[in-house]
């Protein structure tokens, strides 16, 4: 995925420093060439070689600092930034950019404020935009209104049971909130491999959580059981809202199938995950897509690509199945979602119509931040910021609801962690994140359906069978499609009696009522079981 162009920094500006001799000069260089390709490791060890012959060198200090500052060492970062401001006043202004990034993540916003200002005088007009430091600003303007307007939760750390030293992030959860997946940078063993060219991390892994009924809290994670981590880099990037199926990117340049950034899907066979398989044309493609997430019927898509025909870099997509493993055309959800920014991290709520997804973008106040778009009338509304202290100056998201919409999970680098990045709990009793004004709602009205339909004879579980939810005036108000092993799964409006139906060609269909209630302390959920027969 592309960064808001943080400086990639500078290579406009300036290639090496003159004011060097020929062997370094030929450093610098090759030290570009793995910064360009986020070699961060690789290039500051390069940089360190040409600081020790020649210390004050402004834009050598300026380039070991913004190596320090892309692998999150900031206190390094800005002792070699501050350092080359100090011996050259002309230094480059990208300095000044990073600077304020570093102050920014900090929450320092008026020392933020400060050097954005600097940057933006020193850089030629053309360079200040590239770099976006308007965005940057409005960060700073965003940070301080909403710091003195939090909204009414309550942020809590999910602990050791969960998160570790180490980056834990992307929260998602089933819709009944029994399964917590998650990535976790830890290693999974004593030899556990490193990215040793990237960021000099353990590579990425899946972890699961499960909730503890009795004892109301997450068990203690473990990889997830099965086959879908490997040596190199395995993100999950949501889980079905029936918990069947878990979608990864990859990103493995080893691997034809996942090179360049591509969708997958693992679904799980008695407690262990497959091996992930390619979601393929027309969702995956020769660009980047980094993930996506599946609405509760079953029927939709909605994905991260950098495909042509967006309006900016990472922008959202959705997409409509037409059959098991066939989908429609993939549509962009418009100029009122994408921004030119990167918009990441989706996660579509269990009411099926209110989407949360990341930006670092105009509206956030630091990095990425959480915001919210409601369908309504077949159209998006305007995206709004989730609020503070959900979001922070830090990187924050992406996030997942439970059912009841009372708990939120997402994820933060922000300070106070166990380390690095950590998942965080936000209670939404007080709090209504799926209301337009955000006023309290007591309990989402949600309850779930579930079974399996099975043939008649055989008694096997049958695939693809329309499964129709009919309200007391007898319309057709939600339906979707059982898996392979026949199972269905939906949200609905609880309080309410319904009748299920369920169609496939060949077979006599079948149909029953159902009641559904409210959940006092946890979603209701129904398990309804249904026969049909083959016609003769």
């Amino acid at each position: 995925m592309k960064k808001l162009v943080t400086s990639i920094v500078l290579f406009s500006a300036i290639s090496v420093s003159f004011a060097l001799d020929a062997g370094d000069q030929v450093k610098m260089v090759l030290a570009k060439q793995k910064l360009y390709a986020g070699q961060y490791i690789g290039a500051l060890n390069i940089y360190k070689e040409v600081l020790q012959k020649n210390p004050e060198d402004a834009s050598v200090l300026h380039y070991v600092g913004y190596c320090n500052y892309e692998l999150k060492k900031y206190d390094l970062a800005l002792d070699h930034l501050k350092k080359a401001v100090a011996t050259n006043k002309n230094v480059l202004p990208e300095t000044h950019l990073v600077l304020g990034k570093i102050y920014l993540a900090d929450a320092n916003i008026e020392e933020a404020l400060s050097e954005f200002n600097i940057y933006k005088s020193a850089a030629k007009p053309k360079d200040a935009v590239i770099e976006d430091v308007d965005v940057y600003i409005s960060h700073c303007t965003n940070a301080k209104a909403m710091m003195t307007s939090p909204i009414d939760v309550v942020i809590t750390n999910l602990g050791e049971a969960i998160n570790s030293k180490y980056d834990d992030q992307t929260p998602c959860i089933s819709a009944d909130g029994k399964k917590l997946v998650f990535n976790s940078r830890r290693p999974s063993s004593t030899d556990a491999p490193k990215d040793v060219e990237g960021d000099g991390k353990y590579f990425q892994d899946i972890y699961i959580s499960n909730w503890d009924t009795i004892h109301k809290k997450w068990q203690s994670a473990d990889e997830v059981p099965g086959n879908i981590n490997t040596d190199a880099h395995d993100a999950c990037t949501s889980i079905s809202p029936d918990g069947k199926q878990i979608f990864i990117y990859k990103n493995d340049v080893n691997d034809n199938q996942s090179r360049g950034g591509d969708i997958f899907v693992s679904k799980v066979v008695s407690n262990k995950w497959k091996t992930p398989e390619p979601l393929g044309k027309p969702i995956n493609t020769s660009y980047w897509e980094g993930g996506g997430c599946i609405s509760p019927d079953g029927k939709t898509l909605i994905f991260i690509s950098e495909r042509k025909g967006g309006y900016g870099r990472a922008d959202i997509w959705s997409v409509k199945r037409l059959g098991k493993t066939e989908w429609g055309k993939p549509e962009n959800l418009g100029p009122e979602i994408n921004s030119e920014f990167d918009e990441v991290g989706v996660f579509l709520a269990p009411d099926g119509k209110t989407l949360f997804f990341s930006s670092n973008g105009k509206g956030s106040m630091g990095s990425y931040d959480i915001f919210k778009t409601t369908l309504e009338n077949g159209k998006w509304t305007k995206p709004v910021n989730v609020g503070y202290p959900i979001n922070s100056v830090y990187n924050d998201g992406p996030l997942v609801i439970s059912a009841d919409a009372q708990t939120a999970y997402f994820a933060s680098d922000r300070k106070g962690g166990l380390g690095g990045s950590d998942i965080y709990k936000a209670d939404l009793s007080n709090y209504g994140i799926l209301q337009k004004d955000g006023k309290k709602k007591v309990k989402s009205d949600l309850s779930i359906l579930k079974g399996t339909i099975r043939d008649g004879f055989e008694g096997v579980g049958v695939a693809a069978v329309d499964v129709q939810i009919i309200d007391a005036s007898g319309a057709i108000i939600a339906s979707t499609v059982t898996n392979d092993n026949g199972e269905y799964f939906i949200t609905l409006k609880g309080d309410q009696t319904y009748t299920i139906k369920a169609i496939k060609k060949g077979y006599s269909a079948t149909e029953e009522k159902v009641e559904l209630k409210i959940g006092k302390d946890e979603t209701f959920s129904l398990e309804k079981q249904l026969m049909i027969n083959k016609e003769k």
